[in-house]
């Protein structure tokens, strides 16, 4: 299908609830589609529609993962159930995450190890596994976008600040930004790690 740009940072579709899916028809599959084309041209693990520019409550995913779940998915409509988030800081090697609209950047993120995940595929079937750890980020990860939330808006105030002189630095939170997956060089470098 085809590969779209990634909205960053100040882009208000992804500061805004987006909204249900109503309709499972071939319009929603083709939607899917480019954002699993997106996804893997830009080597993520995930992505949301709002990363795309629309406000439509569905997430893919890419993650290998342990716990029986397809290691590749789209949730439209999803739910999550987590555990308890541990009160801990966040380790800085173990828990640091990256976003593509926030690119470039990585900062550590207390997670829940543990979610159950319920929703439907892109036909309209309904889903529901548990995911635990890396996977688990994932899916939060993911589904805070779909409530108008990246995880720099989680973080704890020291990266935060960290994290806000970097859309400063980058000139972002304004509308219009965007970055071309395939086009426009990786923000994180994976084009260039063999």
């Amino acid at each position: 299908m085809a590969v779209r740009p990634v909205t960053i940072w100040g882009e208000p579709v992804l500061h805004h609830r987006a909204e249900e899916v109503t309709v499972f028809d071939e319009e929603l599959l083709a939607l899917i589609q480019d954002m699993f084309d997106t996804n893997d041209a830009a080597n993520g693990v995930g992505l949301a529609a709002p990363q795309i520019g629309v406000g439509k409550r569905i997430f893919i995913y890419k993650y290998a993962n342990e716990d029986g779940v397809p290691p590749t998915g789209a949730l439209v409509n999803p739910r999550l159930t987590l555990s308890k988030v541990s009160g801990a800081a966040p380790d800085p090697d173990e828990h640091v995450e990256g976003c593509l609209s926030f690119p470039g950047e990585h900062y550590p993120l207390q997670r829940a190890d543990w979610v159950r995940v319920e929703g439907f595929d892109g036909f309209g079937a309904p889903l529901s596994f548990e995911a635990t750890g890396w996977f688990a980020r994932v899916m939060q990860h993911e589904y805070d976008h779909l409530d108008g939330l990246l995880y720099v808006n989680r973080l704890i105030d020291r990266y935060s600040k960290k994290a806000m002189r970097q859309v400063k630095r980058n000139g972002w939170g304004v509308p219009g930004l965007t970055w071309m997956p395939g086009v426009d060089p990786d923000p994180f470098g994976h084009d260039t790690e063999d």
